[in-house]
């Protein structure tokens, strides 16, 4: 077989392709991690930035066919929380927040389960359908696949001690049932889901989804629980990124500030979902294009995998 990549193409121009050489040291790089993940659950929490841009979604939608194809088992987590809030103006409800989560009243809940379960999941199953894909929709209600507790207490920023809270249909993870996720995840498909609970009452529960996310990965006992976000990773006190921390590592990164705001209760869970038995947990650069892919099947990485110490040695 003869290569191309000199031949002239429209306008007289060269293809702007990889050499030969080039395209066997891709492959090289990739195979060891494609053996890794060969028939491995991967979940994906996708939100932030990503979602709202059209040529980062259709980026996403592809890596997940991608992994598919390749073995993986991918399962999709998405968010929402600007397409609510702009639907909640649009019909004049007022929404606030406590601690980061939504107040979730009767009204609220119904707008959230409709834009989540409806709306935004809809379009991340037909954009992965377009890559060739074969997505299937669902939320936590299917199946009780995510049975959850409403919230009714909080840690109060001030004093770290747990203080009583109403935040209406809030919920917290209680029972995770995967076998509908397993069903779908044996065959070509490829679950979507809505991160909407249901309590044992049968009342709709509006969940983070990165909470959900990583309870799912956990009971699943996942290999990788990638949350894509709006930020570089953890960045150290000379906001360089930090590619890796142990569990220890980032525990102490807490305790001497290098850690901070926000970030904070997103690494604590990060580490509760390690503890659980997943092998990593990356918080990744959504806004990166493709970032799912260069994350697992390259040795750069665009994130911070946080994991347990001994399997420090390489990318994990």
């Amino acid at each position: 077989m003869t290569s191309d990549k000199t031949s002239p193409a429209k306008g007289g121009q060269a293809e702007d392709r990889p050499s030969a050489h080039e395209q066997a040291r891709i492959l090289a790089e990739a195979i060891p991690h494609l053996i890794r993940y060969d028939e491995q659950t991967v979940v994906v929490k996708f939100g932030g930035h990503a979602m709202g841009d059209q040529a980062l979604s259709e980026a996403f939608a592809q890596d997940i066919v991608y992994m598919k194809k390749s073995g993986v088992n991918p399962i999709v987590v998405h968010g929402g929380g600007p397409q609510i809030a702009s639907m909640l103006s649009k019909l004049e409800i007022k929404s606030d927040f406590v601690n980061g989560l939504r107040v979730t009243d009767k009204p609220t809940v119904e707008v959230v389960e409709m834009v989540l379960a409806g709306k935004i999941n809809k379009e991340i199953v037909s954009a992965i359908n377009k890559q060739g894909g074969q997505a299937v929709g669902i939320s936590g209600k299917d199946a009780n696949l995510m049975v959850a507790k409403r919230i009714t207490e909080m840690p109060d920023p001030q004093s770290n001690l747990m203080k009583a809270v109403d935040i209406g249909y809030v919920g917290d993870p209680l029972e995770v049932n995967p076998h509908i996720v397993e069903v779908i995840s044996k065959s070509d498909l490829i679950p979507v889901i809505a991160p909407v609970g249901v309590s044992r009452a049968g009342e709709t529960l509006n969940i983070n989804a990165d909470t959900f996310a990583s309870a799912l990965a956990a009971r699943m006992q996942a290999k990788r629980l990638l949350l894509l976000t709006d930020v570089a990773g953890v960045l150290d006190q000379n906001k360089r990124l930090i590619p890796k921390l142990t569990i220890e590592e980032a525990r102490a990164l807490i305790k001497d500030g290098t850690i901070s705001g926000g970030m904070i209760p997103k690494i604590e869970g990060c580490i509760e979902v390690v503890e659980a038995g997943v092998e990593g947990v990356v918080i990744i650069d959504g806004r990166v294009p493709h970032c799912v892919l260069l994350e697992l099947f390259t040795e750069h990485g665009v994130g911070t995998l946080v994991l347990r110490a001994e399997r420090r040695k390489g990318k994990g």
